[in-house]
């Protein structure tokens, strides 16, 4: 069975005329923008793009190559080897990792209750399935309201609305936040050196009786639940908290607010990288593909002043940036 149709076969045949994107909620706004700008500006129709979560758009993408797979994928962390193993699977061999800059992860709630102060070891004795008790053993999670986990949180419900796994969100919050919260317990640390395993498991498990709501990749959704409900915690990238800030407003973690400095400096403990993966196979087929790729990382779009920066991308250092272009005027195949 052919793996990739158009190979040995005319494109005009085969090629679709519109660029096909999934992936990332977080990264789904900014390239929704850059999209509507190309349609506008060239003579190519404005890509298709679809928001997926980072992990179901990477496996649409390493589903194969043809017109009946994405051309990109948007992605709210980096691809995992097991990923790249599956492209490499269904003959996805070639692939060009674009790095567009930075978000961090907010822990908001409404403006109709004061923002609170949160400690990564606090978000996992809040959010965590099993945690350590008094003398070091896992047992379920016993905390139901804030103020058990420290008498100047809230006397609330814990009630945390945040993404599903297929969420690179929600990847990078275990990973950031979670994992750094399961690194205050010396018990647990005691665990990651007898099985590595288990640690990451003990680390990430979210918990499943109630307290955190997975709420799907709708963060319009999320923020409609938290203006309805006072009492309940949102997680969701900066960027849209940035948008939604006459509704909702961010925690700090570890004293630190999340805001445009903060995160791009690396001091917000809950920031990461935003990326898309382009297949190289289909540059020459689909039009336009190069072209957005070359839009998507100009000066005018993830540049320090680039249109982006006002939809609340953090921008690469311009040493950075440099790296990137380049990479992307070469097609570098990078994984």
């Amino acid at each position: 069975m052919c793996n990739f149709c158009f190979i040995g076969v005319s494109s005009s045949v085969f090629a679709r005329d519109t660029i096909n994107i999934v992936g990332s909620s977080t990264v789904y706004p900014f390239a929704t923008v850059v999209a509507e700008k190309f349609g506008k500006g060239s003579q190519f129709r404005v890509p298709k793009i679809e928001s997926t979560g980072s992990g179901g758009g990477l496996k649409l993408f390493c589903q194969g190559l043809g017109v009946n797979t994405p051309d990109i994928t948007n992605a709210s962390r980096k691809i995992k080897a097991s990923e790249i193993e599956l492209c490499k699977k269904n003959s996805v061999n070639e692939i060009v990792e674009v790095k567009i800059g930075y978000d961090g992860i907010a822990i908001a709630n409404s403006k109709k209750s004061a923002p609170v102060n949160l400690t990564l070891k606090e978000i996992f004795l809040a959010l965590a399935k099993n945690v350590p008790n008094d003398k070091g053993k896992l047992i379920p999670n016993p905390y139901t309201h804030w103020n058990q986990i420290n008498s100047n949180l809230p006397n609330q419900k814990i009630e945390v609305l945040g993404p599903p796994p297929t969420s690179g969100t929600r990847d990078a919050f275990v990973e950031l936040a979670m994992e750094g919260g399961c690194k205050a317990f010396p018990s647990i640390l005691k665990i990651k050196k007898e099985d590595k395993a288990k640690y990451k498991a003990v680390c990430h498990a979210m918990r499943e009786d109630g307290a955190y709501i997975e709420a799907g990749e709708n963060d319009n959704l999320i923020v409609k639940k938290l203006e309805k409900n006072p009492n309940a915690f949102g997680i969701f990238g900066f960027s849209f908290l940035e948008q939604n800030l006459d509704k909702v407003h961010g925690s700090k973690i570890n004293n630190i607010e999340p805001n445009f400095s903060s995160i791009g400096d690396g001091k917000y403990p809950i920031s990461r990288s935003l990326y898309f993966y382009v297949k190289k196979a289909h540059l020459d087929v689909i039009p336009g593909l190069k072209e957005y790729v070359l839009a998507f990382t100009s000066k005018n779009a993830i540049g320090p002043d680039g249109y982006l920066t006002d939809r609340g991308l953090i921008p690469l250092a311009p040493s950075e940036w440099k790296i990137v272009r380049n990479d992307t005027e070469t097609m570098k195949t990078n994984i």
